[in-house]
């Protein structure tokens, strides 16, 4: 039992100051405690903790208007939650009153819960003595989807045309930017000398739940349509050991996929909490839009090639897909390839993937930092 539940069921009267003396989630090793304070029939936390029930129960202490909830969270553990409130026969998911820290994804806010020993990483935040990049857009032409194709493209501070520059192509640019911190974070890596100055190119797909899935175009569009046009744009490394290709949940599939069919191109690859199902036996049971990811997957693992030199592959031990992604490791190992693999006490979010861009890009592309210490 927690200190604070401890505390008042010696004496309710002490509310108020317990509120106001406690941080909540309260960590005391461990052991966290959620809290909640407000008139219902009911409280649960909704979580993202595979494994765990999603909606656990929290009690309400005798005499109060507190509920409080206590659950088991190793160190280092980052989960993302809302707490789910009954009243009269009315179910509201809200974010946390009590907790400060909230992560933004494409479809709003949850609260975070940091478990003891989680620090956010300094290289994520605003570094004044950093110097910033630029973002430029552009729109050009894609005769592999007979569309308009916006990319957007990071260029470093101090950028210039009398210099040569690795080229980084990510999946989901503006939910990276958005909910990933990722000029921020690239800014800072750059200016830590962990990683190398280099261009970043960040495509945008207007159906990349279809379009990732092994889509053949996607391959070409990348492929002969998008990285030639920035090698005639900006002065880049032309070198597959200069280039790399990455992306997080279908666009980590995006990204094997194309590696897969353009073996060799990409030099790099950098796969974060892949959408990777695939069946030994049977059918999967994650709906029709996996169909073709599981079609990719099986005849990934039957027949792999050297798809590039450099894999680093990452994945939250509290998402559903930790499964996948540890059993295509062997496979990924089999092929020849350098892989590094990364499992993080986190779910399958922007900041969990945010929080491993520092260890994946410095190993991909370790900047003159890296380069004298190893």
């Amino acid at each position: 039992m927690s200190s604070a539940l401890q505390e008042l069921r010696a004496d309710p009267t002490r509310l108020d100051e317990l509120l106001e003396s406690r941080s909540f989630p309260l960590i005391e090793g461990r052991r966290v405690t959620f809290a909640y304070r407000g008139a219902a029939d009911e409280v649960h936390l909704r979580h993202w903790i595979f494994g765990l029930s999603a909606s656990q129960a929290f009690e309400r202490v005798p005499g109060t208007d507190l509920w409080l909830l206590e659950i088991d969270l190793p160190e280092r553990s980052r989960v993302e939650y809302k707490l789910e409130v009954v009243e009269g026969g009315l179910h509201r998911l809200i974010q946390d009153p009590l907790s400060p820290h909230l992560a933004r994804d494409p479809f709003g806010a949850n609260s975070v819960v940091h478990g003891q020993g989680y620090t956010v990483p300094l290289w994520t935040l605003p570094d004044p003595e950093a110097r910033p990049g630029e973002l430029r857009e552009h729109r050009m032409h894609s005769d592999a989807f007979g569309r308009p194709q916006p990319v957007t493209v990071y260029l470093p501070a101090r950028f210039r045309e009398t210099r040569r520059y690795p080229l980084l192509v990510l999946h989901d640019g503006q939910d990276y930017l958005r909910y990933s911190g990722l000029k921020t974070v690239l800014d800072n890596l750059i200016h830590r000398l962990e990683i190398p100055p280099m261009v970043v190119a960040l495509p945008h797909s207007p159906d990349r739940l279809h379009e990732y899935a092994d889509d053949e175009r996607h391959a070409r569009f990348l492929v002969d349509e998008l990285v030639p046009l920035l090698e005639e744009s900006y002065p880049i490394v032309k070198d597959p050991s200069a280039r790399g290709l990455g992306g997080a949940s279908f666009g980590a599939v995006a990204t094997l996929a194309t590696a897969w069919r353009r073996p060799g191109f990409f030099g790099k690859v950098l796969l974060q909490s892949g959408s990777f199902a695939f069946t030994d036996i049977g059918d999967h049971d994650r709906g029709p839009l996996f169909d073709p990811v599981v079609e990719f997957v099986n005849a990934f693992r039957e027949s792999p090639g050297r798809p590039a030199e450099q894999t680093f592959v990452s994945c939250g031990i509290y998402e559903s897909l930790i499964y996948y992604n540890r059993s295509l490791l062997p496979v990924l190992q089999g092929t020849g390839m350098d892989v590094r693999f990364v499992e993080t006490r986190d779910g399958h979010n922007w900041e969990n993937w945010r929080d491993q861009m520092r260890e994946g890009l410095s190993w991909l592309f370790p900047g003159p930092l890296w380069v004298v210490y190893e």
